[in-house]
């Protein structure tokens, strides 16, 4: 579905408080049990079919003991994440590369150039070229955004456990500034409210904003995250998250981030390894599952100053949504954005409900007939990587901003080009199969 907001608020419109944080561990309790009931009802539909696959196969001990043995095997069989997609590090610092996509036949193309900025939770940026069939960035190249960069959040060190959001701001910057001076914005998750303070500070270089699965109004619908942080400072401020970064050594240990999104829907992690287990003779569920683990178990640190930074000023205070987000004494309002604006939220995306993605439509300067708003079906990580979301929510929106991004239509085209364009980016992505899916958070 495709909305186009009717009125841009003003901001002394207040953020919305929905249940989950104006009584955090009412909503807490009765989310963790409705869980525990998802996880019981998967054992038990597990349970069954297993037994029905041993005696309709009538295995023997020797078949299950093997098959066991296979499932484990998939299990603990873990491969560092890669980029798929041909491209070269064009700018690097110790806690960020700048990556270049553009094909060298590209390179002159007269589009507006196109920066993703990936979410960083303690996961590789990868997850924007996930495979070469799921490929946020192949889309976007086959939507007409030829010229293409992507930055990957580098894992923490002790060296680089003080990196600051200053310092992720200037990194775009630079970014953009080599670039040509002036990009599409385009941020999931993290990278969203990351981008979103970036054209807050500097509008004039933000050709096209758009965020997905991004929390911008970190208090609004029902989100665990804001409810258990919200119960937690309020009765220890930021004591808890002080103490998971001094046992990281100064850096928001990955493992630990990993742990905590598991935590918030362990259904999910139970259903996997369970459909591993009954479809271990598949080669192409193992083949996917393998694929996806070995995006989500490999973790890595966050910096220890600016994971604190980021948990007072928006998990906590929310201070981005109502404009009094300060950044080196520089206020962070996102009244100053006017750049077209695109929405993409999850329906049922329990780590950034929808309400949080499009608080950003009340916040922005933005005309409104430039404002975007699209919720695609399905969850947070399909927004990024789902092979759905990537044929069908993704081609619409590159389409409009690539439409912005040319100096002028071809006058031939009428209207063809734009069909064309969208025709290439679907294909830029295998077709579903009617084949069991990997469950992910």
């Amino acid at each position: 579905m495709t909305t186009v907001v009717d009125s841009p608020a003003g901001n002394d419109v207040p953020p919305r408080r929905p249940s989950s944080s104006s009584d955090p561990l009412r909503f807490l309790a009765g989310y963790n049990a409705t869980n525990s009931a998802r996880v019981m009802a998967e054992f038990t539909r597990a349970a069954g079919t297993a037994w029905i696959d041993t005696l309709s196969r009538r295995a023997g001990p020797v078949d299950l003991a093997t098959r066991g043995l296979l499932w484990w095997n998939a299990m603990r069989d873990r491969r560092v994440p890669q980029w798929h997609q041909p491209n070269e590090i064009v700018l690097s610092t110790p806690f960020a590369h700048l990556r270049d996509f553009t094909a060298e036949a590209h390179r002159s193309d007269e589009v507006v150039p196109t920066l993703v900025l990936p979410p960083q939770a303690g996961h590789s940026s990868t997850v924007v070229d996930f495979s070469p069939a799921q490929s946020q960035i192949s889309v976007i190249r086959a939507a007409g955004l030829t010229r293409v960069y992507a930055l990957e959040w580098r894992p923490a060190t002790a060296t680089t456990r003080h990196v600051t959001i200053t310092d992720y701001l200037d990194m775009i910057d630079r970014s953009i500034r080599r670039m040509g001076g002036r990009a599409n914005l385009i941020g999931d998750c993290q990278g969203g409210w990351l981008a979103a303070i970036y054209a807050s500070l500097h509008p004039e270089r933000v050709h096209t904003l758009t965020l997905a699965g991004a929390p911008i109004d970190f208090h609004a619908g029902e989100s665990v995250i804001a409810a258990s942080t919200i119960a937690l400072t309020r009765a220890f401020g930021l004591a808890p998250y002080r103490a998971l970064v001094a046992l990281g050594g100064g850096n928001m240990p990955g493992r630990a981030v990993l742990g905590n999104f598991i935590g918030i829907q362990p259904q999910s992690e139970v259903s996997r390894q369970l459909q591993l287990l009954e479809n271990i003779h598949d080669d192409g569920h193992v083949e996917r599952y393998r694929v996806f683990e070995d995006w989500f178990k490999y973790t890595q640190d966050i910096p220890g100053a600016f994971y604190l930074w980021l948990v007072e000023n928006l998990f906590w205070r929310n201070l981005l949504i109502s404009g009094k987000l300060t950044v080196d004494g520089r206020r962070a309002d996102m009244a100053a954005i006017t750049s077209p604006l695109f929405l993409l939220a999850g329906s049922t995306d329990h780590i950034t409900p929808p309400a949080q993605v499009f608080a950003a439509a009340d916040a922005v300067s933005t005309p409104r007939e430039h404002i975007t708003q699209r919720t695609a079906q399905g969850g947070h990580l399909g927004l990024f990587m789902g092979r759905d979301a990537l044929r069908e929510d993704w081609p619409p929106l590159l389409e409009a901003i690539y439409e912005h991004s040319v100096q002028r239509p071809d006058p031939t085209s009428n209207g063809a080009g734009a069909t064309k364009r969208k025709r290439a980016a679907t294909k830029a992505v295998s077709a579903p199969r009617d084949t069991p899916r990997v469950p992910a958070p």
